[in-house]
């Protein structure tokens, strides 16, 4: 299906500032009096004077290095965090698989917290019951049911997740690399289940290194360096753009 015209995400000159400690050097005093060395705030900026829209129906792919905002942006669209300057409107909820144990609670059971993550994303319990087969049956996850999730494998934490994020309703849908994670058999399912979900009209968030599977499902791409937004554009001259900043 392709994209409306409709503005799905709106992003208005976003900003993160974060704090961190930048230390100081010890006096000789501090060094005679075994004193601890003192540590001054300091603040930077993890996106500044980021805007952009995306219409209902389009698949982005977030291009940059590592440690440049990718995640940080993902996590603005999904509500897990609140701008220091600007907004970010939805108009819609989100399926977010952020981090791989996100919204997970390692002490509980698979079939535990498929049930408390399902409800927290809005499922009722008939709607977990009727979808609960086909989430397990997706993950190959039968066995594990009644394992507690902190003893699966980083593997398995990513099928399981990724079969109850692409089960729910919400109009939009973002991936933050943990395709990287798994095999390769489940990649495939995971690349079918999302060429699905853009069939149906779905938007589409991916963080990705593999630039196959950004040409591969995304048409726009959005290229972060130090916060800011470089370039919005086709995927291809995104890549491009990219590639040449940073040659291998």
């Amino acid at each position: 299906m392709t994209a409306t015209d409709s503005p799905i995400i709106v992003a208005s000159n976003l900003g993160v500032r974060f704090r961190r400690n930048r230390g100081a050097r010890r006096s000789f005093k501090d060094l005679l009096s075994g004193g601890s060395r003192r540590r001054a705030p300091s603040e930077f900026w993890a996106l500044r004077d980021v805007s952009f829209s995306v219409r209902a129906g389009e698949a982005i792919g977030v291009v940059g290095r590592n440690g440049q905002g990718k995640s940080t942006l993902l996590k603005l669209v999904a509500g897990v965090l609140l701008p220091d300057e600007g907004r970010v409107t939805v108009n819609g909820g989100v399926a977010p698989l952020i981090e791989i144990t996100g919204g997970f609670v390692g002490d509980l059971t698979v079939r535990d917290n498929l049930h408390l993550t399902a409800g927290l994303h809005g499922l009722s319990r008939s709607e977990i019951a009727d979808r609960f087969d086909d989430i397990i049956d997706f993950a190959g996850a039968a066995d594990v049911l009644d394992t507690p999730y902190k003893h699966l494998s980083s593997g398995m934490q990513v099928r399981v997740a990724f079969s109850l994020i692409s089960q729910l309703d919400e109009p939009v849908l973002l991936v933050d690399e943990v395709l990287a994670v798994g095999d390769r058999a489940f990649r495939e399912k995971c690349y079918r289940r999302i060429d699905a979900l853009l069939a149906e009209g779905k938007t589409l968030f991916l963080v990705s290194h593999s630039e196959r599977d950004l040409r591969r499902f995304c048409s726009r791409g959005l290229y972060l360096d130090r916060g800011a937004l470089r370039l919005d554009g086709p995927i291809d001259e995104v890549l491009k753009r990219y590639n040449e900043d940073h040659p291998a």
